[in-house]
């Protein structure tokens, strides 16, 4: 399944929603292109719902850690909500769970993107 990435502005936060695969090939290089296009036109908070993701592989979890990389470079934020259980156990298995500010929906998310609560 390719990936469907939908942007939208919630209470002054841009939130991505993700649905699909996010694995080597058109899907990385999509949402890569799309994150570094929404940091360039000055979205300073980002919020990634990862809500209907499945599966994501290691070019998957690359692209995140670039796009983190990127908007903390940018000045901007990057925060990830609705993990799966599976994927919430992959960042803990790889430690990337240390580096990424994870909110568990996206309601969550916006407001503490909002109020900038890590």
């Amino acid at each position: 399944m390719a990936l469907k990435i939908t942007a939208a502005e919630v209470d002054g936060i841009t939130v991505v929603l993700l649905e699909g695969h996010i694995v080597l090939g058109e899907e990385t290089s999509a949402l890569w292109e799309k994150v570094k296009s929404l940091i360039a036109a000055g979205n300073k908070k980002l919020v990634l719902n990862m809500n209907n993701v499945t599966p994501i592989d290691s070019s998957g979890l690359g692209v995140l850690v670039a796009a983190y990389s990127t908007a903390k470079s940018s000045g901007a934020s990057l925060r990830l909500c609705n993990l799966g259980s599976r994927f919430n156990e992959l960042l803990q298995i790889t430690k990337l769970v240390t580096i990424f500010v994870v909110s568990g929906t996206e309601v969550e998310a916006v407001a503490a993107s909002r109020s900038n609560v890590p």
